[in-house]
């Protein structure tokens, strides 16, 4: 049905999005008498009523609600495939879409800065959160993600680096509450640490494994806050060693391990890799990622 009568629905859409047959007659560029036809005929092919008609103009009925839902998410998709298809051209320009987690902006900020040095034509978008952008609808270029490697069968996923990190805690932290000795470090601190006890980052499971939730004294549920938190003298915590290196009041406590790092993966869907603005900002991405202290 959808195929069938997708200029009838996306004619709905535009009346229930509007609330008026003019409204969508002007967006559809079609005459309002068309949008009329266009919804009748849809009620009388599923056999309700889609809108209540009134003074002020359409009103969706719960069946009208359920077909805007529909018609919207089809529509974001169509929008999202667009996106998708305008990142194939041939040339280094456009919109460049890349996703990371919020704690990698220092290190990822500036190699976005040198690529629209490089290519100025290029307006870039750097999208920071916890949610996993999906590429199949083109909500990115280029993702950067930790953790286990990505699954999606129609992504690419390369082995990008692995983030060291090191437990760390403010001077003003230790100049109130002391410098512990090294075996009663655990049972000494304060920490900073995850709201979720679930949480599967590499030091976060370690630190769960070893101290109390009373020890765990301020939590957050991003790892930019408990970041701050650290910077703040709150608690002693898990920074990169890369971001730690940067501030000269932070005292380290214990020293990068391996099993505290994390695991950092580039994934670019399968339609869009090998196209020439992909390919250049990975190249210059790698290429930077080298001379990162945070490197393996």
């Amino acid at each position: 049905m959808m195929s069938e009568n997708w200029d009838e629905i996306r004619t709905a859409f535009q009346v229930a999005k509007l609330g008026t047959v003019s409204g969508a007659a002007q967006v559809l560029g079609v005459h309002h008498a068309t949008v009329i036809r266009h919804i009748d005929a849809l009620e009388g092919q599923l056999g309700v009523k889609l809108f209540q008609r009134h003074a002020r103009g359409y009103t969706p009925t719960e069946a009208g609600s359920d077909l805007l839902s529909v018609a919207q998410t089809t529509d974001d998709q169509f929008s999202q495939l667009v996106s998708r298809i305008k990142g194939r051209g041939e040339d280094v320009s456009g919109e460049l879409v890349v996703t990371s987690l919020p704690g990698m902006a220092s290190v990822v900020a500036p190699v976005l800065a040198e690529f629209q040095r490089t290519y100025p034509d290029v307006i870039v978008r750097y999208l920071t959160g916890e949610r996993v952008f999906r590429l199949e609808y083109g909500e990115a270029h280029v993702a950067i993600r930790a953790g286990k490697p990505p699954q999606e069968p129609d992504n690419v996923a390369q082995p990008f680096y692995s983030q060291s990190h090191a437990l760390y805690a403010h001077k003003s932290y230790l100049e109130r509450f002391g410098h512990p000795e090294p075996d009663e470090m655990l049972n000494e601190l304060r920490f900073v640490g995850h709201d979720d006890p679930t949480n599967r980052a590499p030091f976060m499971t370690w630190l769960h494994e070893r101290v109390g939730p009373d020890s765990i004294t301020f939590r957050a549920s991003e790892v930019e806050a408990m970041t701050h938190a650290v910077l703040s003298g709150i608690g002693a915590g898990f920074l990169p060693t890369h971001l730690a290196a940067g501030h000269a009041d932070v005292i380290e406590l214990m020293g990068a391990r391996p099993e505290w790092e994390s695991a950092n993966w580039l994934v670019t869907h399968v339609d869009l890799h090998r196209t020439p603005k992909v390919q250049a900002f990975l190249t210059m991405l790698k290429d930077h990622a080298k001379d990162w202290t945070c490197a393996a």
